[in-house]
């Protein structure tokens, strides 16, 4: 059943305007600065606490992931765990499938996925599998993330030996706006944050904003032969979505 208009936390929503196709929001990536990334990075990732603000209102555990590609954002929603009573309905594989559906591919590597809780190991495959490029999120997850634990978005040796099912390694953004994702949290359930905190599950990263780059996979034949394809895919892409003059 479809979920009604005052669950609408829980409902995929876009931006108005068309999705820029994959090869398109390459070169548009390309031509950022610096400067105008950061700018896009903040707005998303704020953006992406205030969805997990809401599902704690509704509810749910404030977990919230989004996926943008450039300054576009593709998809955004938030944990359906207690919703549908199903564990594995975390904000960020429910993103990156709507996202896939979105788009028409399963290549995201053009895409960032923002998180207000570092991604699980479970969501970290997805990440991986689907070669997005960035990872940024909030507040970091010792006990469980998939960069801190079991450091899959770090990972080299599954996209060297298997470049054709993962993407290289993402650049990460640690800490992004951490205080303010740790403020949902703390206003969502003081008691249950400060023993979520206190146990080191949540929230033991300190200091300031860290930036990792990405690891690129090593070239192959076979790694070529991909990249042609995915090229091929983004122009046919363009062409079905350019108007006819």
């Amino acid at each position: 059943m479809e979920p009604s208009k005052r669950d609408c936390i829980h409902q995929v929503k876009l931006l108005e305007g068309p999705i820029t196709p994959g090869f398109s929001a390459m070169l548009a990536k390309a031509r950022l600065t610096a400067d105008e990334q950061s700018t896009i990075d903040q707005a998303m990732m704020r953006r992406c606490i205030a969805l997990s603000a809401a599902a704690a209102k509704q509810g749910e555990f404030p977990f919230a992931a989004l996926i943008a590609e450039g300054s576009r954002v593709v998809v955004e929603i938030a944990n359906r765990v207690v919703r549908k009573a199903d564990v594995t309905q975390h904000a960020e594989l429910l993103a990156v499938s709507e996202a896939q559906r979105v788009l028409g591919r399963k290549d995201l590597s053009s895409c960032t996925i923002y998180s207000n809780i570092e991604p699980c190991a479970m969501c970290s495959f997805s990440i991986r599998e689907t070669g997005i490029g960035r990872v940024a999120f909030a507040i970091s997850s010792p006990m469980m993330g998939g960069f801190s634990k079991w450091s899959v978005l770090r990972d080299t040796e599954i996209s060297n030996v298997m470049p054709e099912a993962f993407g290289g390694v993402p650049e990460v953004i640690v800490g992004l706006l951490r205080q303010e994702a740790e403020q949902v949290w703390q206003d969502w359930n003081a008691l249950a944050w400060a023993i979520i905190k206190q146990r080191g599950c949540f929230g033991s990263e300190r200091g300031g904003v860290r930036y990792l780059h990405s690891v690129p996979r090593p070239r192959s034949i076979l790694r070529a032969f991909a990249t042609l394809y995915r090229m091929w895919r983004g122009f046919v892409s363009d062409s079905r979505s350019t108007p006819a003059a």
